[in-house]
Formats: structure tokens, C-alpha cells, sequence
């Protein structure tokens, strides 16, 4: 790292010039002893819109400017839109189009460009006729030109507009629809690092949701611009700052932190789609990126089942004041006088910290954290504390993504391995081309790089790659370069596969896990595993490692056929954690792993019960010698291992869960749910032969009386009863439940005095060890 001089920095407003835009970047820059320049004459340029491409070019480590070439794949709306559908697509035709790669990429409507998807749209708006649809210009802000279709048949059929689907259903505030204005900024662009400012907004809509009223663009469209002319209205423009909109979120009941959560993983897949665009663009014109930096405004709209959609993402976002003294202006002017302030210390605007020539990880990493020391309020989306988890989704990730994921990750994520993607390789002789199917172009490779397509297409990673050509190299006059081989190899890589020639392989994950999962639980989205719950088995799809090896005790071996005819079960994997589908019903999000597994025994375990019955997730032990006889043992935690600790070498078997019905009498049904042990692992029961059982006794497990009230035991068991809808019991089953208990004998289970508990166990069914030993 170089120090900079000491020759007074000058900076340049440019663009659509308002000083609303340009108030705070001159001030944060006065301040740190900047003064003004012009086009010709500055170190920091603040452009509104889009800059000539001789502006881009004057960029070095020590001439910042706020936006980089390729922008437009963000930007425009239709941009946008092409790039997360092309994403989808491919993380599709590489996982499979219900795997958890794609499910993640579900917060975006669909989008129609026209004249040419006017036939798609109209398709499309027969296939579904309730559907709603807005019109928006592909290149406006504001909210220009925006209404709602009453009818898809009205789009117009001219260049330069976007239909979309419109999110009907919205969360409000006070009845108001709000759209939330994130902060984001791509700092650097390879390697790839990039923030979220913890504050934005949430910016109301002026008059009450009305969902019939489409002609009403103030109850329907949030842009101040817009509302600012509603004269009807109280408080036209209001902003709720982040701050206040969590804390609100929280008292209505809310986890706050799961949105943001899947927000931040969203606003991060937004930007890794179009990172291509970016690189290309500056590629192909001869820019140092080193130098642009882009802050972007995204508006992302909540639903009212609290899933949040990405809308668009505005280039050069306000920075005005928008909202009136009373309705959040001055909060609102100073989180934006502080993002920009962040912003230019972070992006060290004034070069203090010139970038050294090295790309070791090492220094890669030591740079991404003294930019981290500088974040202010900025919060890093990428890379995180696990980069692997975003890897995968880059068309491939650049040489310098790698390293600096290498140098943060732990354990260090695996290589990417490539595979043949739309290309068709033509031999002539000695030499090689490629012709891409999907543009008809052709492409002539020389020796090394036909060396280079080869070892890739076979499956070989860039580090390997570099080592063949190095080993290649060792006869020749000059000795080779072997950095600069390594760098050639990355280039050609991302050149094909950006052209789509090569694409990752769905391999590519970490599979430091491997030896702690079953031969049999090698479940990917094609090839499920089989999931047995409560007598029932469902087909479990899941290209998570540790996931299979904590759910292993639930795992059987199908049948040929067998999953053909199961319900599926899908887990998909979130930035926060993991989500459950089942069937096409999700029933959980941002699980950590050690709550999958009880997390699924309960929704399939419910799933088992019949009309009316209660699943009581407790303990059964059951002796060989009477197989449909059982104690019941009510559990004071969920740690199952000190029961069964206690009860095998006494010679009973541990069952899990069952169901019970308040006109069964003393008879239930056993559900053999698997048990638990810490960590969420799953175990599989003990095989039994019978699962309608004759209830002898009621235990108290390491109960502080000799024998428990049948209160006590009540008390104990009700948090771990509920019907198939997770209700719990209503008061007829409730004291019913009460009345059965108080019939049973009853007693507790000391764990520390397993004579004691056996005496007790056979007071309470001497039958069932007369032969034990």
C-alpha cells in the first residue's frame, strides 16, 4: 500500500445538476479539504444519470467516481428484470427448477418487455384472470408514466414499457401500503464486495389501501413525487426511518430480523446478477473498476405474509428531502447527510489508502477488512461470514472473488469445477473451435487455450488447470510466470462462461460433511431421500449435506418405486438459515440446522394425526414381553438421552409421540416419532411390532414427588400437545386428558436412581419384567 500526495483533491458535480443532489457529497467532501474542479480537472466525481465514457476511462485507484459502466443492468427496469430471470434460469438448468437455489430467487413479479412479450403477457393474463398488472416506463423515475391495467389487453405494444405483476396483497401501515428504500452500495466490483446502509425508509402511499380502486395512483404507488400532490391528504409524503419501522414491526409481533435477513439475501443475489454486465461493460471499454464505485437506491415491497419482493433499483437515487417537517424530513435529512458521509469514508474517497499491487489472499483480505473498519453505518452483504453461499450463483466467480473467499471462509469453500454448457466442439486436424448454439458464433482457440477448454470441460479446477500448463511450460527458454498463468486460466474461464460455453457444476458445494451421512442419504433434488415419520415415509430433497447428516436417524432406504408417489418435502437453504416446504405448502423459514430436525417431526408427525385426535410429543416405553403395553413419561425438557440412558438397560425401548383421542379410552396410538438428541440430531426408533398401545401407567421423568398430581403431569404434557393445525387442546380435550390421567398410576423416574426407577416401573407393570433380567 502507497501513500497518496499531498496535492489538494478537487471534486466534479456533473450530470442532471440539483443541488438537492449534489448538497451533502460537497459538504462531506469540503470538509475533508476537497475544493471544486470541473470535467477536466478532478480526483472524486458525484454524477447524476449516467456519465460520457471518456469520464470512466480517467478512473484509477485515485480518481473515484459514484457509478461504473454496466449500471444499466440494475437500472433499467427491464434490465433488471432480464437479469434475475436469466439467473433463475440458470441456477435451474443446473439444480433443477424446484431446487433451493431457484426457490431462493423467488422476489421478483414476473416482468413483460414490450412489443416483444406483448403474446406472452396476453398468454399469461388468460392463464390467470384475477391477476392484477402495472405499467411503467423501462427508463423513468419518479413514478412517471405508472398506472394499473384493468385489463393486460390495454399494454401498450410501443418500446420502452414493462408490465408487471402487480403485488395486490400488500403489508400496511395504519391501512397504508409502504414500499421499503434500501441503501446499497457496491464498493468494489472485483473482488466483489458490497454493503446495505442499516438506515432507509419506508415510504407510505397518502391515502388508505384500497385494493378495488385502481384508478387511485395514492392509495397504490408510494413515489413522493406522486403523493406529494395528493391535496386531500394530511401528510402527503411521510418517511418511516428503519429504526422505527423494526420497533414497529416488533410490537406488532414480527421477527424483524428474519426479514432483513432474507432482504439482505435478496438485495445481494439482486447485485451477483448483474456482476457480469459490470465486468463486461468495463472490459470491453478499458476502465480501471478499481475506481467506480455505484450507490443504489432499492425499493423492495413487503407482503402482507411478510415475504419482501425486490421492485427496482433506482441509479443515482434521491438524496433530497422529501418528507415535511412534521411527517420525517429532518430525521430523513440526517440519514442522509450520514449515508453519504459513510459513504465517501468508506470508499475512501480521498485516496489515503492507494491499493497495492498484490493480489494475494492475504492482502485481499486485509483490505476488505481495513474498508470494513470504515463502514460506518454500512453493513457488508459480501462477502459474508460464509462467501461459498454465494458463490455458486455467479455465473463464475472471478480469480479475486475466489481468493478473497478463500482467505475469509473456514474451512476454505471448494474449487469451482465447469462443465459443458450450449456449445458444440469442432476438430479440424490439430486445431479446435467452439461453436456456441445458443448465438451462432464461432470461436478459434489456440493451443493453450484449447489445453485450458479440455482439462475445464473434464471437469478439472482453475488450480489444477494452472498446474498442467505450468508443468507444460518447464522446457522452455523462459521460466514461466506461474501467477500469470493462473490469471490467464480465470479469464479464459469466465470469458466462456459468461458467453454461457462452460457453466458451474452442481457439484460445486462445500463437502467437508460428506463422511457423516449414509450411503443411503445422498439426497439431491433429482435423487430424493426417503424420510420416514409416524409410520409414513415423504420424499426429502435437499442438496444440503449437514442437513442429511442431522436428519440421518429419519432416512430409509426407498424402494425402486417407492418415491414416485410420495410427497415431496423440499429444504431450501436462506442466507439466514433454512426453509421447509412441503408438498407446496411452506411451512417453516429461517431455520438454524439444529431445528430442522425437531422442526419436521413436528409438522410431519401433526400431519399423521386423524380428525380430532392431539399429538402428545412425549415418551412411551414399551417392553418386549408386552409389546402393546405402555408408560407414559412425561418430559420436564427435551433431552431425551438421560431417559433412555436410564430405561435400555433396564429393557425397555424409548418410543416417541402419540395420539390420542379423549374417546380412546386408555388405548392411543404410538407414533414412533424419531428421537432427538442435542443438536437437533435425529434417531431412529426402536422397531415395534405394535402401534396400538394399552396405556398402564403415567411417570413423571425426574419428578421431585413419588408420585405427581395428575395435575403435575398435565402441566408437563400440554406444551407438548397440539392438533394437525398446531392449536392447542380446547378445554372438552383438556379435561378429558386431566380425568384419564388421574385414572392411571402414577409415578416418577428418578435418572440418578435407576434401582429406584425399576422398582417404581415394576409396581406399575409387573408383568412386563417378570422375565427381564
Amino acid at each position: 500500500m502507497t501513500r497518496p500526495s499531498s496535492r489538494t483533491r478537487r471534486y466534479w458535480l456533473g450530470g442532471k445538476r440539483a443541488d438537492e443532489q449534489d448538497r451533502f457529497f460537497r459538504e462531506a467532501l469540503e470538509a475533508r479539504g476537497s475544493r471544486a474542479g470541473n470535467a477536466e480537472d478532478w480526483q472524486a466525481g458525484w454524477f447524476t444519470g449516467t456519465p460520457e465514457m471518456a469520464q470512466f476511462r480517467k478512473l484509477t485507484p485515485r480518481h473515484r467516481l459514484n457509478h461504473l459502466p454496466g449500471n444499466n443492468a440494475l437500472t433499467l427496469k427491464s434490465r433488471l428484470y432480464q437479469s434475475l430471470a436469466t439467473l433463475r434460469e440458470r441456477m435451474g438448468e443446473r439444480f433443477g427448477p424446484h431446487s433451493p437455489q431457484v426457490a431462493r430467487l423467488d422476489f421478483f413479479p414476473r416482468s413483460y418487455v414490450m412489443p416483444d412479450d406483448y403474446h406472452a403477457l396476453q398468454e399469461a393474463a388468460l392463464a390467470a384472470p384475477a391477476r392484477r398488472w402495472i405499467l411503467k416506463p423501462s427508463n423513468a423515475s419518479k413514478g412517471k408514466g405508472i398506472r394499473l391495467l384493468d385489463d393486460a389487453a390495454d399494454a401498450p405494444r410501443q418500446a420502452n414499457w414493462l408490465v408487471q405483476e402487480y403485488l395486490d396483497e400488500p403489508h400496511t401501515i395504519r391501512g397504508h401500503k409502504y414500499v421499503l428504500r434500501l441503501y446499497v452500495l457496491l464498493a468494489s466490483l472485483d473482488p466483489l464486495r458490497l454493503y446495505v446502509y442499516r438506515q432507509g425508509f419506508a415510504k407510505l402511499a397518502s391515502a388508505p389501501y384500497d385494493h378495488d380502486d385502481t384508478g387511485n395512483l395514492y392509495s397504490h404507488l408510494t413515489n413522493p413525487d406522486i403523493n406529494a400532490h395528493n391535496t386531500e391528504a394530511e401528510v402527503p409524503v411521510e418517511f418511516i426511518d428503519l429504526d422505527r419501522y423494526r420497533d414497529w414491526l416488533r410490537q406488532q409481533g414480527h421477527d424483524d430480523n428474519a426479514l432483513f435477513a432474507r432482504l439482505h439475501d435478496q438485495l445481494t443475489l439482486t447485485v451477483i446478477a448483474a456482476v457480469d454486465s459490470f465486468r463486461q461493460r468495463c472490459a470491453d471499454e478499458g476502465v480501471d473498476s478499481r475506481g467506480g464505485y455505484e450507490l443504489l437506491g432499492i425499493d423492495c415491497l413487503v407482503d402482507a405474509d411478510l415475504k419482501p419482493w425486490v421492485l427496482e433499483c433506482n441509479l443515482s437515487p434521491s438524496l433530497g428531502v422529501c418528507a415535511g417537517p412534521d411527517s420525517g424530513g429532518p430525521l430523513e435529512e440526517t440519514i442522509k447527510r450520514r449515508l453519504v458521509e459513510d459513504m465517501v469514508e468508506l470508499v475512501d474517497i480521498d485516496a489515503q489508502e492507494t491499493p497495492a499491487n498484490d493480489q494475494s489472499p492475504q492482502t485481499l483480505r486485509d483490505d476488505a477488512q481495513r474498508e470494513l473498519s470504515r463502514a460506518g453505518d454500512f453493513l457488508r452483504l459480501y462477502p459474508n461470514a460464509k462467501p461459498a453461499d454465494y458463490l455458486t450463483f455467479f455465473t463464475l466467480p472471478s480469480r479475486l472473488d475466489w481468493r478473497l473467499a478463500d482467505a475469509l471462509d473456514a474451512p476454505a469453500p471448494a474449487e469451482p469445477q465447469l462443465q459443458r454448457g450450449q456449445v458444440c466442439e469442432l476438430i479440424d486436424n490439430d486445431s479446435l473451435a467452439l461453436y456456441d448454439t445458443q448465438h451462432g458464433s464461432l470461436l478459434s482457440l489456440n493451443d493453450s487455450a484449447a489445453l485450458i477448454w479440455l482439462l475445464a470441460s473434464d471437469g478439472e479446477t482453475p488450480s489444477t488447470i494452472t498446474d498442467h500448463l505450468y508443468h507444460a511450460s518447464q522446457s522452455s527458454h523462459t521460466p514461466p510466470d506461474r501467477d500469470a498463468l493462473e490469471r490467464h486460466v480465470w479469464q479464459c474461464l469466465e470469458d466462456w462462461c459468461r458467453q454461457g460455453l462452460l457453466q458451474q457444476a452442481p457439484a460445486y458445494q462445500d463437502t467437508t460433511s460428506l463422511q457423516t451421512v449414509p450411503a443411503h442419504a445422498t439426497a439431491t433434488t433429482g435423487t430424493p431421500a426417503c424420510f420416514s415419520v409416524a409410520g409414513h415415509a415423504w420424499a426429502l430433497h435437499t442438496n444440503s449435506t449437514p442437513a442429511l447428516a442431522r436428519l440421518a436417524g429419519a432416512l430409509t432406504l426407498p424402494g425402486s418405486t417407492e418415491n414416485r408417489a410420495l410427497t415431496r418435502i423440499e429444504l431450501i437453504q436462506e442466507a439466514s438459515g433454512y426453509g421447509i416446504m412441503v408438498g407446496t405448502e411452506r411451512v417453516a423459514s429461517h431455520l438454524g440446522l439444529a431445528e430442522l430436525g425437531p422442526r419436521l417431526v413436528d409438522a410431519l408427525g401433526r400431519r399423521a394425526l386423524a380428525e380430532d385426535q392431539v399429538l402428545i410429543d412425549t415418551a412411551l416405553l414399551v417392553h418386549p414381553d408386552t409389546p402393546d403395553a405402555a408408560v407414559l413419561v412425561a418430559m420436564v425438557d427435551d433431552d431425551w438421552q438421560p431417559l433412555r440412558a436410564l430405561i435400555e438397560p433396564l429393557g425397555y425401548r424409548l418410543m416417541r409421540g402419540l395420539a390420542w383421542h379423549r374417546q380412546a379410552g386408555d388405548r392411543v396410538r404410538m407414533l414412533a416419532l424419531p428421537l432427538a438428541a442435542p443438536g437437533g440430531r435425529l434417531i431412529a426408533p426402536s422397531p415395534s411390532p405394535s402401534t396400538e398401545l394399552h396405556i398402564v401407567g403415567a411417570a413423571l421423568c425426574n419428578g421431585d414427588a413419588p408420585a405427581p398430581t395428575p395435575l403435575r403431569l398435565l402441566a408437563t404434557l400440554l406444551p407438548a400437545s397440539r392438533y394437525a393445525d398446531k392449536r392447542p387442546p380446547d378445554g372438552h380435550d383438556v379435561s378429558a386428558l386431566l380425568d384419564w390421567l388421574a385414572a392411571l398410576p402414577r409415578f416418577s423416574l428418578p435418572s440418578d436412581a435407576p434401582e429406584l426407577a425399576r422398582e417404581r416401573l415394576e409396581d406399575a407393570t409387573p408383568h412386563a419384567l417378570s422375565t427381564g433380567s
